[in-house]
């Protein structure tokens, strides 16, 4: 479809029937200008790549990331119904959206009060968890600031298999030792895959 077809289509047919009735590219060409048979169908694909796509430069790309982070923050929020952390089925269901549609590992803190209520939830790191990453610093850091009685560690596994890795069991035993030290004890290590997950604590994993 040329840009004078799209063109028409949007003006007759996207009010009227709303934005659903686009595929994917003709979606990003009315957000960038470009063709739409110059996209890849799979979004996941544009997303990661942008620049890759014939007619897409720095600024567009922008547009693309701009895009994709408007929709995380408006769909990928905690489950804000669980006030209080009674068990791991609590702390992984509060925070299941926020990773949805990640294709990147994300380090959070699930940040409770004296009666383990959630007073926040902060991501620490964005990639492959290794101690590089992962600080102590920066994860402790949060939590005095927010005066935090106990933390909960959250982070995903993008292919889905939330079975922890060997650098996910030493980055907790080293954590759980800070906490220690700290006086600001860390309860469980949560991992998220696709839907599933699974309590480091209650698999004996991370030196609880």
């Amino acid at each position: 479809m040329c840009a004078e077809m799209l063109s028409q289509k949007v003006r007759e047919c996207g009010i009227g029937y709303g934005m659903n009735i686009y595929s994917g590219p003709e979606l990003f060409s009315i957000i960038t200008g470009v063709a739409p048979e110059n996209f890849p169908q799979d979004v996941e694909e544009i997303f990661a790549n942008p620049m890759s796509i014939n007619g897409i430069g720095r600024k567009l790309a922008m547009k693309i990331h701009a895009v994709k982070e408007l929709a995380k923050r408006t769909y990928q929020k905690p489950n804000t119904e669980i006030k209080i952390v009674n068990g791991p089925e609590d702390a992984a269901h509060f925070a299941m959206p926020y990773f949805k549609g990640e294709t990147v590992e994300h380090f959070a803190v699930m940040l409770l009060n004296t009666k383990n209520h959630i007073i926040g939830f902060r991501d620490v790191s964005v990639g492959s968890l290794s101690a590089s990453i992962v600080h102590p610093r920066e994860v402790f850091r949060i939590a005095v600031v927010d005066a935090t009685a106990a933390i909960i560690l959250v982070h995903n596994h993008p292919s889905g298999d939330p079975t922890p890795s060997k650098e996910d069991v030493g980055i907790t035993e080293h954590l759980v030792k800070c906490g220690k030290t700290m006086d600001i004890p860390v309860l469980d290590h949560i991992v998220i895959g696709d839907g599933r997950f699974i309590s480091m604590k209650e698999k004996g994993l991370g030196g609880f």
